[in-house]
């Protein structure tokens, strides 16, 4: 408040008279002590100057070192990385042709000699077996104190050991520790590489283990031309000393100051892909003194210089502090326009809980203006009426300095009487001189986020009741981890709350495609933790499987999501379908004994047909028999006829059962037994019982039955009632149309073909009848429709449900001859290559 009476005066009656005003308000002392004081200050301003400056362009010159050794470092790091990689890249090449079998023991070791004589950071390439057993070694023994690695030897037990178990469960290149060598002379320090081998079959059959001088990869890895500009070194991760020259430790910070001979320029970095267990280490050498010598001259001299400017314009002082005021006065005023334009209202209480300052946006918050509130005491003003006991207490604890760092909500009224929500946020307010004179608070309106806050939350807990709601299992769980992300009401009392049950979901639902499905456990990319099969859309895979501690059949469905945190996830559905299964079950029964009926039936519709069939032998049997009684009688029989006669009725009994067998196996009831099934066997034996009907009904039968028809994995008894049917529907056809005798006429083909790029055999069955009415070809083959006056309506259902059991088609067309139907054809197909590989 002072500050802004004295800049109102200034600005009313000028910096000069205000001036003058002022001074002569001081005594005399007061003014020479203020004579006195101003050349000793500035000569101590000017000196702090001068030594900030210095220190400011040493530190500069610093950075500028450091940042050059830092480029160069990160230079020869990525030249160091190349070499490394390049020789991995060399050695897996080794690798590859050894797990292709394309270069033996002998090969190897010129291959490995041709690449240590080449690339001398190599001290020794070792072929290892998946036994440990080393089958070549190629090594620079020169180098070395260790006795080479002999081939034939086992691999000792140690660090090594360690790195080949790596590189064997990982299937990847692993580099090693690396180890020092001790020596009389001196210690090499060595890094190993482990390349993993594969066989044929893709599991691990050894390694090759690479073995690197880390100073071979100094030399002959930093450029040379880092080399001679710094002192380089390789570490380890503890700072010991791998190759290279000694660099000291980092030196303080007050080291750096001017004259220091020991500056802080060095950097280090880690080498990749070994990770950090190798650092490059670099330090610049020494080569300028610093600004000492003739820089203390000019130091001195700008120094004198800047003292006698000083002395000189000491008069100057004056309007200098002026503009130095105007310009308080102007930061004043912009520290006012910024606490104007803050949405975030300000309030400022003194140590008694008295309102000493509000900022605009507090005052616009409220709706009290600054006079209202500035003085004011508790109760405030803006307090609800309903919250002023709770936000008393708060007070007394603001006050009392027991306020929280995350601040507190609270209720606001506004002037105009209406509610809000805030959050306030108390510090203690520290004057210039270090003492706390009251406390800040400042405010925050937080009514739309608490809005927005709430129905997020109506929102998920209504997501939450649908999914617990539901009749199927859902549970997310991230790939590679035990860690269940989600589950509903009905997997918790199904599997409980851990990951098992979704594991074994996947699991058994991947086991029931064959193998042919990614998993969680099994198409993991062990490289990349991700699955193989590409998950750039989404895609469903469902499953049906059978949980024997649960009773139950469910079908699983599983697809690959993104997790809120990002992570991939796979979120499996199950569904109870025992009861659709169960229906199944009961209506293949039902199918079944359908197609025992259908069989009855129509062996019963041929029942007069079989026993004309079979009365033929019974006659011949009883004519024979009466024939040999009579001659018998007579002794007009001699033992060559007794025994023709006797042959002849051993054939009729025969022949009438061999009718009654192949009815008795039609007819009978019998599970499905599909079994590869010779075609023309099974063809024959249904005409033998077509054959029956057509004689009866005075239809002549024809067949044809290619050569060399493949066997077709099926049930023969079904196959063999779906041609009686079609073979007797043909007759009841042509007997309904009353043809000639010379048109009463039956076709059997079968034939090989291709459909739909597949192989299939066709059979069809042609007959010379009325034909099928248009509206009737398409409704045939519906359950209960029948075109016959007598029929059910379901031989031919069941003749679809039977071929297409068999992955066939069976289709029904006229045939036509100059407009006119002249009969129907009724063919179906079964694929060969589906039925052999069922």
């Amino acid at each position: 408040m002072e500050l802004n009476k004295a800049a109102s005066v200034v600005t009313q009656v000028g910096p000069w008279a205000w001036w003058r005003s002022w001074w002569r308000r001081q005594s005399p002392n007061r003014q020479d002590r203020y004579a006195n004081l101003a050349p000793v200050a500035a000569v101590v301003l000017f000196l702090a100057a001068i030594a900030t400056a210095f220190w400011y362009l040493r530190v500069e010159e610093l950075e500028r070192e450091q940042e050059a050794i830092k480029r160069d470092v990160e230079y020869a790091q990525q030249r160091l990385r190349l070499r490394l990689l390049e020789r991995q890249e060399q050695v897996m090449r080794l690798g590859r042709d050894v797990s292709n079998k394309e270069i033996r023991s002998d090969q190897f070791m010129l291959r490995a000699e041709g690449l240590v004589q080449q690339y001398p950071e190599f001290l020794s390439l070792t072929w290892i077996d998946d036994r440990r057993r080393i089958i070549a070694s190629q090594n620079t023994s020169s180098l070395s104190s260790n006795p080479p690695m002999k081939a034939g030897s086992v691999l000792k037990v140690g660090e090594t050991e360690a790195h080949f178990s790596l590189a064997r469960d990982l299937m990847q290149p692993i580099y090693g520790q690396i180890y020092v060598e001790s020596d009389r002379d001196a210690q090499l320090s060595v890094l190993q590489l482990h390349i993993p081998l594969s066989n044929d079959q893709g599991r691990f059959n050894g390694v090759i283990l690479a073995e690197y001088t880390m100073e071979g990869l100094l030399r002959y890895g930093v450029p040379t031309e880092v080399l001679a500009k710094y002192a380089v070194a390789l570490q380890d991760g503890s700072g010991q000393l791998l190759a290279g020259q000694t660099i000291p430790e980092r030196i303080a910070l007050w080291r750096m100051l001017p004259g220091s001979d020991k500056p802080n320029n060095d950097y280090e970095v880690p080498v990749s892909p070994v990770g950090n267990d190798l650092i490059l280490r670099a330090q610049a050498w020494r080569t300028s003194q610093g600004l000492v010598g003739s820089g203390l001259f000019w130091l001195v001299s700008v120094l004198s210089v800047m003292t006698a400017w000083m002395l000189i314009g000491n008069w100057r002082h004056t309007r200098r502090r002026i503009q130095a005021q105007k310009a308080l006065v102007a930061e004043t005023n912009f520290r006012r326009a910024m606490e104007n334009s803050m949405l975030t209202g300000m309030r400022a209480l003194d140590l008694r809980g008295r309102i000493t300052y509000v900022n605009p946006a507090f005052c616009q918050m409220t709706g009290w203006s600054e006079s209202d509130l500035v003085g004011a005491v508790a109760p405030f003003p803006y307090w609800p009426d309903q919250d002023r006991e709770l936000l008393m207490r708060r007070l007394e604890e603001e006050i009392s300095g027991q306020h929280s760092a995350g601040g507190f909500q609270v209720r606001v009224k506004r002037k105009n009487g209406q509610l809000f929500d805030a959050r306030m946020y108390v510090s203690p307010l520290i004057d210039a001189s270090g003492k706390q004179t009251g406390w800040m608070t400042s405010m925050t309106d937080i009514t739309e986020p608490n809005r927005i806050r709430e129905q997020l939350a109506g929102s998920h807990e209504r997501f939450t009741i649908v999914l617990e709601a539901l009749d199927a299992s859902v549970s997310v769980a991230p790939l590679g981890s035990k860690e269940l992300l989600f589950a509903n009401k009905l997997y918790r009392l199904w599997f409980g709350q851990d990951t098992e049950g979704h594991l074994r979901l996947v699991q058994q639902a991947g086991a029931s495609d064959n193998a042919e499905k990614s998993t969680a456990l099994d198409d993991v990319d062990e490289m990349a933790g991700l699955p193989i099969d590409s998950i750039t859309v989404a895609r469903s895979e469902n499953s049906e499987i059978f949980i024997t501690e649960l009773g139950k059949w469910l079908e699983v469905r599983s697809r690959y999501i993104n997790w809120a945190d990002g992570r991939l996830a796979q979120m499996v559905i199950a569904s109870d379908i025992t009861p659709r299964r169960q229906a199944e079950e009961l209506s293949a029964q039902q199918a079944e004994r359908a197609q025992n009926a259908s069989r009855l039936i129509t062996m019963g519709e041929m029942a007069s047909s079989v026993a004309h069939e079979l009365n033929q032998p019974l006659t011949a049997i009883s004519n024979y028999c009466s024939g040999m009684i009579t001659r018998i009688q007579s002794k007009q029989v001699s033992e060559e006829d007794l025994l023709s006669a006797l042959d002849k009725t051993a054939r009729q009994a025969q022949r009438a059962g061999q009718i009654i067998l192949r009815i008795r196996s039609f007819v009978k009831r019998s599970e499905p037994n599909r079994t590869p099934s010779d075609v023309s066997s099974m063809v024959s034996e249904a005409l033998e019982l077509a054959e029956i009907e057509m004689r009866r009904r005075q239809v002549r039968l024809t067949h044809h039955i290619a050569a060399r028809l493949p066997p077709l994995l099926v049930d023969p008894i079904l196959i063999e009632q779906v041609l009686i049917n079609l073979m007797k529907n043909a007759a009841e056809s042509i007997d309904n149309a009353n043809r000639p005798p010379e048109q009463r006429q039956v076709e059997l083909r079968i034939v090989p073909k291709t459909i739909d790029n597949q192989s299939v055999v066709e059979f069809s069955v042609s007959d010379t009848g009325s034909g099928l009415a248009p509206e009737a070809i398409e409704r045939v083959y519906e359950a209960f429709f029948s075109t016959k006056v007598e029929g059910m309506g379901i031989g031919l259902n069941l003749c679809r449900s039977i071929i297409e059991s068999h992955q066939g088609r069976i289709v029904s067309e006229n045939l036509y001859n100059a407009g006119e139907v002249t009969g129907c054809r009724f063919s179906f197909w079964i694929p060969v290559e589906a039925t052999l590989t069922t």
